[in-house]
């Protein structure tokens, strides 16, 4: 990637608004035509919003785009929408037991409402706060409880000669106990909003089980297994590589190999796999500098699980920058997937859409990106300007090119946001148009929701400001 060091987020205030002035539109466009009878909103299929039934882990993304959208823009009939959105259809999502994707459709939601009122965004009426405090109250422990432990029994670090933190269990993914997904680490925001509200899971014999403890072991063994830090676990390890899943054998729960659902290989790296890494693990060490000492003292204690995450969080952002991400910050879909040798150095290149060899996935770089602003900040309030910089930088130039309206939709026939992005190459879900030989022009709840976060993100910084999810 070449990084922009003269980008502010003053300077990309004209994009920001126009971001949200399209999303409106396609907000007013999905809620006027979906027919809940259908299931969620997942992806589009020449241009309109379609389910998939696989699981229903995009309805808070959905709901969520209208707090996001109020927040940016103060219009009252999104705040409304959110609202009523989320009273009356995600009730279920807090209770699943069976999938790993609470952050997504709880905190998106549940948390969205609530953390406008806290902010003083909107008027604070305790009802509500009480009723999105209970939601994710129980969505973080219901979330928790879908726990399998491996055999791992003593601390590790990926930093040498740093304390360690032990890799003893994971929330597991929705294909069964044996499976860690690399997006769920995203799902740890329930689990750590949920013990800031003072709960923790109930386990048998009324034994009381630690939410934030749980989520750090979980950070913990999917840094062990999902990432990489060229420390020689394979022929193929290369520093900030990831996998988009590891699997253990839950007889004697030892990690056995890497694997992937939605990327071209276990070897190679998914890119959105990747991007929920360098976003997860950011705004977590964020929520860590509200946390007490005392608190981190039964799981390492704070050097230990600060030096995993930071250098995590890292390594996954380095190879992103300088590994697989073309010249304009634009990913493809996979670091190295079949025809990827037919496009040459494409890191030299800005990323093509309408290429004939693989797809770019647009909504890597939204979720990427805010994970190098929030990185970035972190570093520099540690301390470390010239890090800093440069990964604020690498998410303003992210930002910078999808903001665009190579990467907007700006047909208003079109219901989605953000264009280029991909679901399941894989499986071949994915739109090609007549013409074309890759999957491109369709966009994503994901997608569209991260974009929104992201240059609300932006918005904030120009104005002096910030946001975090708890």
């Amino acid at each position: 990637m070449k990084i922009d060091a003269k980008l502010t987020p003053q300077k990309l205030s004209k994009k920001v608004n126009r971001v949200f002035e399209l999303a409106g539109q396609k907000i007013h466009a999905v809620n006027k035509s979906w027919d809940s009878s259908k299931g969620t909103p997942v992806f589009t299929e020449k241009g309109k919003y379609t389910s998939r039934g696989w699981t229903e882990w995009t309805q808070g993304f959905q709901f969520g785009m209208s707090f996001l959208q109020y927040d940016a823009t103060g219009q009252d009939e999104f705040l409304a929408q959110g609202r009523e959105k989320t009273l009356k259809y995600m009730a279920s999502h807090v209770s699943h037991i069976g999938v790993h994707d609470h952050g997504f459709n709880n905190v998106s939601t549940y948390g969205n409402l609530r953390r406008l009122m806290l902010e003083g965004a909107i008027p604070y009426n305790q009802h509500e706060i009480d009723y999105t405090e209970m939601a994710l109250k129980v969505s973080g422990a219901v979330q928790a409880a879908r726990y399998a432990p491996t055999n791992d029994t003593k601390p590790w670090s990926p930093v040498k000669g740093s304390p360690g933190v032990k890799p003893s269990g994971y929330i597991y993914s929705f294909n069964g106990p044996q499976s860690l997904f690399s997006d769920t680490i995203r799902s740890m925001r329930a689990l750590t909003v949920a013990h800031s509200l003072g709960h923790s899971l109930m386990g048998e014999g009324d034994k009381p089980i630690n939410l934030l403890h749980r989520a750090i072991e979980h950070a913990a063994t999917t840094s062990r297994y999902n990432v990489f830090f060229g420390q020689q676990r394979d022929i193929y390890d290369i520093r900030g590589r990831v996998a988009h899943e590891s699997i253990f054998n839950r007889n004697d729960g030892q990690f056995r190999c890497s694997s992937t659902q939605q990327g071209y290989s276990a070897f190679t790296t998914w890119t959105r796999g990747a991007a929920w890494i360098i976003c997860g693990y950011p705004e977590q060490l964020e929520y860590l500098d509200t946390i007490k000492d005392s608190e981190l003292k039964a799981v390492g204690g704070r050097k230990a699980v600060t030096n995993l995450f930071l250098e995590t969080a890292k390594a996954a952002s380095d190879f992103y920058i300088d590994g697989y991400s073309a010249k304009d910050g634009v990913p493809y879909w996979d670091s190295c997937a079949l025809n990827t040798h037919k496009q040459g150095d494409f890191t030299k290149k800005n990323a093509d859409p309408f290429n004939d060899h693989e797809p770019v996935d647009s909504s890597a770089a939204a979720i990427a990106a805010q994970g190098f602003l929030r990185l970035g900040k972190y570093l520099t309030e540690k301390g470390d300007k010239k890090g800093g910089k440069k990964y604020t930088q690498a998410g303003l130039t992210i930002a910078n090119t999808i903001f665009n309206e190579d990467y907007l939709s700006t047909d208003p026939k079109h219901q989605g946001l953000l264009l280029h992005s991909v679901y399941h190459r894989p499986n071949g879900w994915d739109h090609v148009p007549k013409g074309q030989k890759v999957p491109c022009g369709e966009s994503s709840m994901w997608g569209d929701y991260h974009t929104m976060e992201l240059a609300l993100l932006i918005q904030r910084m120009g104005a002096g400001e910030y946001h975090t999810f708890f």
